[in-house]
């Protein structure tokens, strides 16, 4: 963590903290807005299910692949000027998605807000820590954190009215004047800072991780409309392996490694990354999904469904302080297995919503006890990730958990969007085949005029057993939670009770 400038009066460390939270609620507001949008957007555009996914994961590929790359560009070449840049590219990429006429610019357009956010989000952490010493950072981060919870809890609700009222187009606009505002307040009171130790940058591991991952998710989301024996199907699944594997080189064999192997070697951060990928699978499944489901076949408008997701951003924001005191007290070991399972218990409740339900019935208890688990667990998640680690390597310790919770979200969409169309498929009996299926799957999801009530059905089965498999995974982590989270949280190389 960066030394904190000892100058700084208070009135100062507030304009810097203001400056990081609005260049935050960029991703904010855009990422929570953006999935309540996308039933529309998929209509406007005429976009398949397939390019429904991209729009989401060009996002999330280019943000989990380079995150880690952006904190070390911060440290190197000064992190407000790091901070600056993201900004500034998340705003003009804004610009190009809003401005998109079809899909495929759409998702182009993404991918270049993913970039940005690689660099304005770590780069905002950062700046706290340089700027708050070490027994103010807590409070400061916990601001940072609230800010983004309450913007989780403002844009579902956006993008739900923009869809319903006016254009989604907006939502994109609306990062103008925060983009505007944000470089303003870093430019007149926030100071530049690096660190002067800091080498290289990890750009072979950077290409080889964007190319990994970009084809292995292009095969999985090709797969279910042009086959898996599709030489281009096959092609991209092997040819993201392989990459993926020289990845793994890199970082065994690079000088600058952006996610140092040789942390693995600790139990406890192996498992507790592995929880990570569970959850955060599991979560982003939801929410990717569940807004199809509400607007499709409950028949909720848009701003219906953004209300849905209220009690998940509203239990998060207001308890996670609470979650981790209980965390203190009884030990990072119950969070960590008692809080996934609850969120586990929360996505069978949402699978096992009737069609006709409305929202009590319906989403609110689902959504309530998901975010009791994921409040539980979060915090802790942190804690235990940074304790596991020498100090020293703390930092790329949370980078490396961040970049996981992206890449987790990316495989969700991605390997749920193969499970979907697969149930969906299979539900509408052998007497449709393939090609006309899938038709009237991305039919379904757009919305787009009349479909078979059959269809709908099947679309309803296929989305129980997402929400089902989502349930498993996050099982699962409470499982490793049990297995692998430590008794004692281990701070700056010191074992300490809780």
């Amino acid at each position: 963590m960066a030394e904190a400038h000892p100058d700084l009066s208070k009135a100062q460390k507030r304009w810097i903290l203001v400056a990081t939270v609005l260049g935050s609620s960029l991703t904010f507001i855009d990422g929570s807005a953006l999935g309540v949008a996308l039933p529309a957007i998929q209509r406007d555009l005429g976009a398949g299910p397939a390019a429904a996914q991209w729009i989401s994961n060009a996002y999330l590929l280019t943000l989990g692949a380079l995150v880690l790359i952006g904190g070390a560009a911060g440290d190197r070449f000064g992190r407000r000027r790091v901070f600056l840049i993201g900004v500034v590219l998340f705003a003009l990429s804004s610009i190009a998605c809003g401005l998109a006429p079809t899909a495929q610019l759409l998702i182009a357009g993404r991918a270049a807000q993913g970039i940005g956010a690689a660099l304005l989000t770590p780069g905002a952490l950062a700046l706290i820590g340089a700027t708050f010493p070490q027994d103010e950072r807590g409070a400061a981060f916990g601001a940072w954190a609230g800010a983004g919870a309450l913007f989780g809890m403002v844009g579902p609700l956006v993008g739900g009215w923009l869809s319903d009222h006016a254009d989604w187009r907006f939502i994109f606009w609306i990062n103008l004047p925060l983009a505007v505002l944000t470089v303003v307040v870093a430019l007149k009171a926030v100071p530049e800072s690096r660190d002067e130790s800091a080498t290289g940058l990890d750009w072979p591991g950077a290409v080889l991780a964007i190319g990994g991952l970009g084809a292995l998710i292009w095969g999985l989301t090709a797969a279910p409309d042009l086959g898996w024996t599709h030489p281009g199907v096959i092609g991209g699944l092997i040819g993201g392996v392989v990459l993926l594997a020289g990845f793994l080189w890199a970082e065994a064999k690079g000088p600058h490694p952006m996610m140092p192997l040789g942390l693995f070697r600790s139990s406890v951060f192996s498992g507790i990354n592995l929880l990570t990928l569970l959850l955060y699978f599991a979560l982003s499944g939801a929410m990717f999904f569940l807004p199809f489901e509400l607007i499709r076949v409950h028949g909720w408008s848009a701003t219906g469904a953004g209300s849905a997701m209220l009690p998940f951003a509203a239990v998060m924001g207001l308890f996670s302080g609470a979650a981790g005191r209980l965390a203190d007290r009884f030990g990072a070991k119950l969070s960590l297995s008692v809080g996934p399972v609850l969120a586990g218990t929360g996505l069978i409740l949402l699978a096992l919503m009737p069609p006709d339900a409305g929202y009590v019935a319906g989403p609110l208890a689902g959504m309530t006890v998901m975010a009791v688990g994921m409040t539980l667990a979060v915090g802790p998640l942190t804690a235990a990730v940074m304790g596991a680690v020498r100090e020293g390597h703390t930092g790329v310790a949370s980078g490396v958990n961040n970049a996981v919770a992206r890449i987790a979200g990316l495989l969700a969409v991605a390997l749920l969007g193969v499970l979907l169309s697969a149930v969906f498929v299979s539900g509408l009996g052998s007497g449709v085949d393939a090609p006309d299926a899938r038709a009237q799957l991305g039919a379904v999801m757009a919305g787009e005029g009349r479909v078979p009530d059959g269809a709908v059905a099947a679309f309803h089965r296929a989305f129980q057993w997402v929400m089902l498999a989502c349930a498993v995974c996050a099982g699962l982590a409470g499982v490793i939670g049990l297995l692998t989270a430590p008794a004692r949280i281990q701070e700056h190389g010191v074992q300490k009770a809780v």
